[in-house]
């Protein structure tokens, strides 16, 4: 039997490791691996049940055969042709049968599985899905049951989480000393082993984690409790025994400790308090807080827009909707089709790699744990389409392409995200533009290149505005005042996509280019 070969995908992972938590994109590749080892799989079953298939006709008729032999023996022996055929039996075919059993035919499956393991997802990656769940649970306030049910909204392919998955999440958060998630994770490990559920999974460590996770968040009570019933399923377990000793002692000394000390005990537990924007920004994320009142809204229309005359406009005016008035954020309905889509994502794929920021101090390119996707650049002159797009975006904002950055493509991860940046650099920031002569962002221009089923909003905290993913539309802003100084309520952030893929692509318009375009103001604040 035949075991199909899988050949790597070399064209598409050009490294043994590729950060595939931060793209949905090429974790569907790793699908489409993952399945073909499993026909491979499939091939070694068959070849192995062929194997066994041949060794018991043999054991089934050599049963037949000896059972009626030791009957009779001698009777049996007594004729010639049995004789000889039980020394050829014993010095030739038994001597096969053994050479048949011992054939390994899974060289192929383990060659396949050789090959393709250096393209697998490491540690990095496991953690990173990991910690992505954590993120999505608090910034969408999701309980520990609805997660591991797999009752998220928009859900196409519904799925659970295991005891053992739930245990690997608070480890997880374990390593990270964040006890809170610790407590949360291995309490849902707990509740579905308590609840029947099938596990090879010892009950005993997940309530010396959890135990201790609670400790370090100050409830002693609870500590103690679980403490116990760690020791009532396993009376010698010697940590927990220690651990009983220690926590009835921090007991008794807790009755003779300070006010404030018991204060600052009961304030440690719970979820860490996140800096006041991070907090507006998960609101955001969650469609509350957005600050726009009846009167404003009712100043934001619909219109057909012609690019102030644009050749290209005039006889075909895109769709345009005021999304926010200040800063001012519309969308540009149908400006880009599946077709186009289609040749982007097409282009970019191959070149997808983690997306990274620019340190404020140092200036240099590294990625970060608050920007999880990948990008890539797509210049106007490798694809028509490319050029098509730029040339689109400069009639419809009347803005000069030829000092902006290339198109960036961006596909998000498990829950992609970017936290509250600002697109242009400030005063303090090195600049890392002076080597392209072209001055500073003066404007974003962003498709949306995909639907998103949950989450994904881009958000701007700063005035409390959320834009949804809408496949086929953009958005546009500027992030400079007209005198040139940074607008401070453009900071913004792309919120986790809970359910779905996303997909986006962007365009930073500079300054040169623009002084007949987009006049300075004199006044600083406009």
């Amino acid at each position: 039997m035949k075991i199909h070969l899988v050949l790597p995908l070399l064209g598409l992972f050009s490294c043994a490791h590729a950060d595939f938590f931060t793209s949905i994109g090429h974790m569907i590749d790793l699908l489409n691996t993952e399945k073909d080892l499993v026909t491979s799989l499939k091939d070694y079953i068959k070849a192995e049940e062929q194997k066994l298939a041949q060794i018991k006709k043999w054991a089934d008729k050599l049963d037949h055969l000896t059972d009626t032999a030791t009957k009779d023996p001698e009777g049996y022996l007594g004729h010639p042709v049995n004789a000889f055929k039980l020394m050829k039996r014993l010095n030739t075919e038994w001597v096969k049968l053994e050479n048949l059993i011992l054939k390994d035919i899974s060289d192929g499956f383990i060659s396949n599985l050789t090959i393709q393991r250096q393209y697998f997802p490491n540690d990095e990656d496991q953690t990173g899905a990991a910690k992505a769940l954590l993120r999505l649970q608090d910034t969408y306030n999701l309980d520990t049951d609805t997660i591991s049910k797999g009752n998220l909204p928009g859900v196409k392919h519904k799925t659970s989480l295991t005891a053992e998955d739930c245990f690997d999440l608070g480890k997880t958060a374990y390593t990270d000393a964040d006890y809170y998630h610790t407590e949360l994770w291995m309490e849902q490990a707990l509740s579905q082993l308590d609840a029947g559920e099938e596990s090879s999974l010892d009950k005993v460590m997940v309530l010396d984690y959890l135990s201790y996770a609670v400790y370090q968040q100050g409830d002693l009570d609870k500590a103690l409790t679980l403490t116990k019933r760690s020791l009532e399923l396993d009376p010698e377990h010697q940590r927990g025994n220690g651990n009983l000793r220690h926590i009835m002692s921090k007991e008794s000394n807790k009755s003779s400790s300070s006010p404030s000390e018991g204060a600052e005990l009961r304030t440690r537990k719970g979820r860490p308090k996140d800096h006041l924007e991070k907090e507006k920004y998960e609101k955001l994320c969650r469609g509350e807080g957005v600050k726009m009142t009846s009167r404003r809204q009712k100043r934001l229309f619909c219109r057909y827009f012609d690019g102030k005359k644009d050749p290209l406009l005039i006889l075909s005016p895109t769709k345009q909707e005021d999304e926010w008035d200040k800063p001012r954020i519309v969308r540009y309905h149908d400006i880009i089709s599946d077709e186009e889509i289609s040749k982007v994502k097409e282009l970019a794929k191959p070149r997808l790699r983690r997306a990274t920021i620019s340190n404020p101090i140092t200036g240099v390119l590294e990625t970060a744990q608050y920007r999880i996707t990948k990008s890539a650049w797509l210049s106007g002159y490798e694809d028509p389409v490319v050029a098509r797009l730029n040339r689109r975006i400069e009639g419809v904002t009347g803005l000069d392409m030829s000092t902006a950055e290339e198109l960036q493509v961006a596909n998000y991860g498990i829950g992609g995200q970017y936290e509250p940046h600002f697109d242009f650099l400030r005063k303090y920031e090195p600049d890392a533009f002076k080597k392209l002569g072209t001055g500073n962002r003066v404007a974003t221009w962003l498709f949306y290149m995909s639907d998103v089923e949950a989450g994904g909003a881009t958000v701007f905290p700063e005035v409390g505005a959320a834009v949804y993913p809408k496949k086929g539309t953009a958005v546009f802003w500027y992030n400079l005042l007209e005198s040139g100084e940074g607008d401070y309520s453009t900071r913004h952030a792309a919120c986790p996509v809970l359910v779905g893929n996303k997909w986006v692509s962007n365009k930073w318009i500079h300054e040169r280019g623009q002084e007949f375009r987009r006049p300075c103001n004199l006044s600083e604040l406009e």
